[in-house]
């Protein structure tokens, strides 16, 4: 497992400022949805993780920092441009344009401001492909890429012309799997293993979605299924030869109270009390199409003020409320957190470990929770597995590591 970094050479590509080797074996990169390390430390503690275990042991395990929002889409568009949110322009699943004055979700290439490893590697003559759960991905992961992308979601009408593939549900031997279940995830793993044996890519990249994680906590049964049937998975690519890097867009935790019940400030309720009704504006980024699982809250909002607000006494206020860790102008926020300053509000708020923000209680239907909330979005959900399968010396495990360095990692080191 071991390996070691070459000097750069003239067949080495440059993207958004940092330089990347040419794959040397098959390269495949994961991006776990939700993917908290106790995850990871508790399912292999159980024996549901025997290969993992090996890794953990035998290769390069980290634990890095994703990006705040800690969301799927910055996430992904992270991992895959090498860049923090300032850079490639996805600050959320969800935005505000200002421009049109309507409310958004950032689907579209055309909210992305940096071309992608991927399509570098494409465009370099490398065979790349996609697969990843939620069709709300698939554009931007594959925006400029030559190859295969597609998505569990809507494997079964992936063309060649739009895809690069078709006849995935008899490639794959799955049927489709319905958007809120493990199955959506463990096809996207059954996916990078058929084309890694019939088509083998140069470089691939699995992304995953969270259902499993916001259901069940570290340990959990469900959970450690879950990681079991991805270490499966994870098993036969490196038994191919596969060099595999893993991390996550994001970490999970549960966000209630003692009786269970979701923790939430409904923010926009708040500020219609203080500024009068529908004075501001509350945008929750981690909106998307599949709130079943948790309700669009998470922990983080930024905000719209009206002309003439004192932003930064309004944020010293917020600020007080119980459950709040920060609240930052938009000039603070687009430092701390490294991102566009023109697709934040006023404000970004941030709420604690087992706090959630919402907008107005009427406008969240909480019914179809199952279980006790769990969700993401916050500083607290920041910290996530960056682990190879190939040990890598010299590296300064005191660093800060960021999950958009797995590319880095997996490309100039550990091939």
């Amino acid at each position: 497992m071991a390996a070691s970094s070459a000097p750069a050479s003239a067949a080495d590509l440059e993207v958004n400022g940092r330089r990347y080797r040419l794959p040397s074996a098959p390269t495949v990169v994961v991006c776990v949805d939700g993917c908290e390390p106790d995850y990871l430390a508790q399912a292999t503690f159980g024996g549901h993780m025997p290969w993992m275990k090996r890794v953990l042991a035998e290769g390069t395990a980290l634990v890095a920092d994703c990006v705040v929002p800690s969301f799927t889409n910055p996430n992904n568009l992270s991992i895959v441009t090498g860049t923090p949110p300032s850079v490639h322009g996805i600050c959320g699943n969800y935005l505000y344009d200002s421009a049109s004055g309507t409310e958004v979700m950032m689907n579209d290439p055309k909210w992305l401001r940096a071309p992608t490893i991927l399509a570098a590697l494409s465009g370099a003559g490398r065979a790349c492909a996609v697969v990843t759960a939620k069709d709300k991905l698939r554009r931007l992961l594959g925006h400029g890429m030559r190859g295969i992308c597609f998505s569990s979601e809507k494997a079964d009408a992936a063309t060649v012309a739009e895809n690069g593939i078709d006849g995935v549900l008899g490639l794959v031997g799955m049927p489709v799997p319905d958007v809120y279940s493990a199955e959506l995830s463990e096809f996207v793993f059954a996916a990078g293993v058929q084309l890694m044996k019939t088509r083998r890519p140069d470089v691939m990249y699995l992304s995953t979605t969270d259902y499993i994680q916001h259901k069940h906590a570290p340990g959990d049964e469900g959970a450690n299924a879950f990681y079991a049937m991805m270490d499966r998975y994870l098993g036969q690519l490196d038994a191919m030869g596969c060099v595999i890097a893993l991390t996550a867009d994001h970490g999970m935790n549960a966000k209630v109270r003692m009786d269970a019940q979701p923790d939430v400030v409904y923010l926009q309720d708040v500020l219609d009390g203080w500024l009068g009704a529908a004075a501001a504006r509350v945008i929750l980024p981690i909106t998307d199409p599949y709130v079943v699982h948790h309700g669009a809250l998470g922990s983080f909002a930024t905000v719209y003020l009206p002309a003439g607000t004192d932003a930064a006494a309004l944020a010293a206020r917020i600020g007080a409320l119980r459950g709040i860790e920060c609240v930052l102008t938009r000039a603070q926020a687009a430092q701390h957190f490294e991102l566009p300053a023109d697709r934040i509000g006023d404000l970004v708020v941030v709420s604690e470990r087992s706090v959630v923000l919402g907008t107005a209680a009427a406008r969240h239907d909480l019914s179809a929770l199952e279980v006790p909330l769990r969700s993401h979005g916050g500083i607290s959900e920041q910290r996530v597995p960056l682990v190879l399968n190939r040990r890598i010396e010299g590296l300064d495990a005191q660093r800060r590591w960021r999950n958009f360095d797995a590319f880095d990692l997996v490309l100039n080191h550990a091939q």
